[in-house]
């Protein structure tokens, strides 16, 4: 499912327009995006919990040349579902 079909289904579902449906999860996004760039976590009850996972920094290979590559240190989103899904 893309963005387009999220916001038809939840503009039905919900009953309402798909203008306002569309508001709706762009603010869910910006809103999710923000809290995540401050390192909180998001927890949604009956989907799941997103939370900022921090890598350390560590030592690769160039798979085609068989190189050593420092890969530096990052921060990734971590995503849990919820027991009620699985």
């Amino acid at each position: 499912m893309n963005k387009t079909q999220l916001v038809e289904a939840i503009a039905l579902d919900a009953n309402i327009s798909k203008i306002e449906a569309r508001k709706a999860v762009d603010a869910l996004i910006r809103v999710t995006v923000q809290a995540l760039r401050e390192e909180e976590r998001i927890t949604l009850t009956g989907l799941g919990t997103f939370s900022v996972q921090h890598k350390a920094a560590r030592t690769g290979r160039n798979p085609r040349t068989g190189a050593t590559v420092k890969i530096p240190p990052r921060k990734s989103v971590k995503f849990r579902l919820s027991a009620e899904i699985e």
